[in-house]
């Protein structure tokens, strides 16, 4: 039984840590398009932050945590 707790704490602990970096922004100034029209979107962010070198904690974390599931569900 405290194997699932466990591991459903670490799952969700995981999933904030993985959020963090998202949710910890700051709100984008609306700026103009090349094309004409205003947008919210970052001026250069690219997908770098969905790499795994800097998710790789969190990862680890959510992994953890799925082991600890599976070794509960069958003990």
């Amino acid at each position: 039984m405290w194997a699932i707790l466990i591991g459903a704490a670490l799952i969700i602990g995981g999933l904030l840590f993985l959020f963090q970096l998202a949710l910890g922004r700051r709100p984008s100034n609306p700026h103009r398009m090349p094309q004409g029209g205003a947008t919210l979107e970052p001026r250069r962010q690219g997908l770098r932050f969905l790499g795994l070198s800097k998710n790789w904690p969190a990862l680890a974390i959510i992994a953890i945590g799925a082991l600890l599931l599976a070794f509960g569900a069958y003990s």
